[in-house]
Parts: C-alpha cells; structure tokens; sequence
C-alpha cells in the first residue's frame, strides 16, 4: 500500500499542476516562479546550480528567479534513467512548469509557460513536440501538426493532446488568457508496442546501427558542438574538430550520439558527420 502510495503522488502532482495551477504571480514582483515535477523522484539543476528536489516550486519571493533563459536539468535519482535538459525562459510574474516522468523505454514530459502579447484581446496557443510532425487536437479537435502556433483561442481551460504513430500521446491542460500566449513543449515517449516488437527481435537502437565511426565534415565555425541530447537546445558538454574520427553509439532524427573522450559521450548533428 506505501508503494502505491510513493507512486501515486508525483503521479497526481505532475498531471494535476495544469487542471488548475496559477500561472501567474504578484504583479509587483520582477521575478519569475518555476515548478517542477517528476516520476521518480529527482535532482533540480539550473545552469548546473542544484536548486533543490522534485516536487519543487519557487513560486513565491524570495525564491524565485530573475527572469532570462536558463538550462535546467533533472536528474532522475535511479542511475537507469536518462537525464533530463533543456533550455527554459522565466518571464516575469510568471511559473515555468516543467514535468517529466522517466522511462527506461522512453521518457515522456512537458514544458509549460506564457509570454506577455502587445494585443492585450489576442489569445495564442504555441505547440511544439520532440519528435515533431505530431497530431495536434484541441479540446479533441484535430487542428494541425507541430510546431503550430493556434491563433483567436478562446479564454478559459483547454486540453490539448498530441500524437504520433509509434508514440505514447501526450495529453495536458491549460488555461489561456487575453493578452498572453501559451507555450507548450511536448515530449513524447515511445509505445509499449514498439519496445515490445524491439525487444522481440532483438533489435535495440543501439544494436541496428551498423556504421561504427563518423568523420567530423567541415563547419563554419571550425568546430562542432557536442550537446548532452539530440536537440539544439541541449546543454553544450565539449567541442570535436573537422577531420576527427568517433565512435557511433547510437542515431535519432538528424543526430548522432558518439563517444568523443575515454569517459565522456554525447550527440552532434549528423549534417557535419560522414558515416564510415
């Protein structure tokens, strides 16, 4: 019973924060909240300053951040898990909600916040998901595919739930509001039947890559990024040369994930790499 218990809570915490969380803080304060939830239990970091443990919430001064960009990163307290980064911005008077529960399979979450529009009538919903080109409904009403940005939304609650073939759908709840546009970023996980057929087959992703080494390709720059995750909004953890060769260890939409140091790893755009 203590075990379902343990469960149910970040369970409930992390679906219940959109039914009907206030997004919105003392209009006098010139900093912003940040919430953040997760399954199972995790570490907070923001620009690699631990800040505290799940379920946190700086919501009230003085714990809250001056607003900007930010890398926050969670890190789930089972070693199997993958860590969690991405870029967020903390506006003014305003919580960032950020919620993630870890899969071994393939994590899903979402983050959440508003941004103050010069037309105080007009109310916009901004959706984007990894992986992109998902369905979008709202309030269970097709209306596009990601990244979609929804235009003349009415005030008040909305569901909006994504999809993709291969992929658990993602469903949150917000409440729009005149003057402001909502931004969502959905990450899906993948299907139970797709790990399923994997697993049947033996066919990890890891194990049907068969191209060993990438040679780093000419850049602009002279160099090219190596970031924690396959994303552009991934913390940035080291930097390779054109005409270095690297070890594969596994591929996703446009990024491949190589072994560039004895004890370091990461993912680089597959744009500046030739498979060997």
């Amino acid at each position: 019973m203590r075990k379902v218990f343990l469960f149910a809570v970040p369970l409930l915490l992390s679906t219940g924060i959109f039914l009907g969380v206030l997004f919105f803080l003392e209009r006098q304060s010139s900093k912003g909240g940040l919430q953040v939830t997760s399954i199972p239990k995790s570490k907070v970091y923001l620009d690699n300053k631990l800040i505290g443990e799940t379920p946190f919430c700086a919501c009230k001064p003085p714990q809250m951040f001056q607003t900007g960009d930010y890398s926050i990163r969670v890190v789930p307290t089972e070693d199997s898990f993958k860590t969690f980064e991405e870029k967020i911005t903390i506006n003014k008077s305003i919580i960032t909600v950020v919620d993630r529960t870890f899969a071994k399979s393939g994590s899903s979450g979402s983050v959440v916040s508003l941004s103050k529009l010069s037309d105080e009538k007009d109310i916009e919903i901004l959706v984007e998901s990894i992986p992109t080109k998902a369905n979008i409904f709202l309030d269970n009403n097709p209306v596009g595919t990601t990244t979609l940005l929804l235009k003349n939304t009415s005030e008040g609650g909305h569901d909006i739930r994504v999809t993709k073939d291969g992929f658990k759908e993602k469903l949150i709840k917000v409440n729009t509001k005149s003057g402001y546009r909502i931004i969502s970023k959905l990450f899906l996980g993948v299907s139970d039947l797709v790990n399923d057929i994997a697993t049947s087959s033996g066919t990890a992703s890891s194990s049907a890559i068969t191209v060993k080494h990438v040679l780093i390709l000419d850049t602009p720059t002279g160099f090219l990024r190596v970031r924690a995750d396959g994303s552009l909004s991934s913390l940035e953890v080291g930097r390779v040369k054109p005409g270095e060769k690297y070890e594969v260890l596994d591929e996703k939409d446009g990024w491949i994930e190589i072994q560039f140091e004895d004890d370091k790893k990461g993912w680089i755009s597959a744009q500046y790499a030739k498979k060997e």
